[in-house]
């Protein structure tokens, strides 16, 4: 069942700064609680693309967002490909595009899933289903190495290399095939006295994971190139992060496309020919209300970033 959740959906809805007869693209559809606000806004001229790589949330989608107004492309597919899809529709440029990045709370709640360190469940934590890398694969197959590098770097891990070590180990004897067992196998590993401070000790590996599995960060990557590159001038993009290396994507994505001439000062006049193409709308992230947290407790690390295209 999915959850109509409310972090900083208004706000991310708002900064798309809305035109009723207006072309906007929801690249995370999830619960369709931004696409809904979206679609009560636009008239029947106005066109609402929704990209979803997880069939559930599709079928949820139907449902929620049966009778509005605006024309409604629902679309099963990675984000990343989202140039492709608005111009496989005939469509050249839009009005605004948003993010809402991360795990939706009923994939978390799913236990099936396998996306909870929490619940028993075969080791799966793929977005799309009908994609073949699992966490599974990942766990059982990949390098020892290359398991390190991904726990340090996508899940800031500081016992990224004993983790992976453990991991190595324990999957020479046999298997690693479920949720659970991963979490003893890095309990384990991390030394007690971090393990009886601060976070579950599973849950910067279990965020690694789950971006390798759906290869997460290069996917927004290449989104936010495309993205730009789709806006109307004074279209808008408005994304909303979950965790830091997310944020600094976005943040540094932004600050790049805002940068104007990049000549040395001593040149007397610009011979780069560079021109920002993106204004920066929000100096500093927007974040959740004490109340949305109190809802939402997965919340609290959400952050707000809107750009405008010159």
């Amino acid at each position: 069942m999915f959850v109509h959740e409310t972090v900083l959906r208004e706000e991310a809805v708002a900064g798309l700064n809305l035109k009723p007869d207006g072309v906007y693209v929801d690249c995370t559809l999830g619960g369709a609680g931004h696409s809904r606000l979206i679609a009560e806004q636009l008239s029947p001229s106005g066109t609402l693309i929704s990209l979803d790589q997880d069939q559930m949330a599709l079928d949820h989608a139907e449902e929620r967002l049966a009778g509005v107004s605006c024309q409604l492309h629902l679309v099963k597919t990675n984000f990343r490909h989202v140039s492709r899809v608005v111009r496989g529709l005939g469509i050249e440029s839009v009005d605004g595009i948003l993010f809402d990045l991360g795990v939706s709370s009923p994939q978390l709640d799913q236990g099936e899933r396998g996306f909870s360190y929490h619940q028993e469940a075969p080791l799966d934590m793929r977005m799309d289903k009908e994609q073949e890398l699992s966490a599974y694969h990942v766990v059982n197959e990949w390098p020892e190495e290359e398991i390190a590098r991904i726990l340090f770097e996508y899940g800031e891990e500081k016992f990224s290399r004993r983790i992976a070590k453990m991991i190595a180990i324990e999957r020479s004897k046999a298997p690693i095939s479920t949720t659970l067992q991963l979490v003893d196998i890095i309990k384990q590993a991390v030394p007690a006295p971090a393990r009886r401070t601060g976070p579950h000790p599973a849950r910067r590996s279990f965020q690694a994971i789950r971006i390798a599995v759906n290869d997460e960060l290069n996917a927004f990557r290449d989104a936010l190139a495309d993205s730009v590159e789709l806006l109307h001038s004074q279209g808008r993009i408005s994304v909303i992060t979950f965790h830091s290396l997310e944020d600094r994507i976005c943040k540094q994505f932004f600050q790049e496309e805002a940068k104007g001439c990049i000549c040395p000062p001593t040149f007397p006049i610009c011979t780069c020919g560079q021109t920002p193409r993106l204004k920066i709308i929000t100096r500093k992230p927007l974040l959740p209300t004490e109340k949305e947290i109190e809802k939402n407790p997965r919340a609290r690390s959400a952050k707000l970033r809107v750009a405008e295209k010159n």
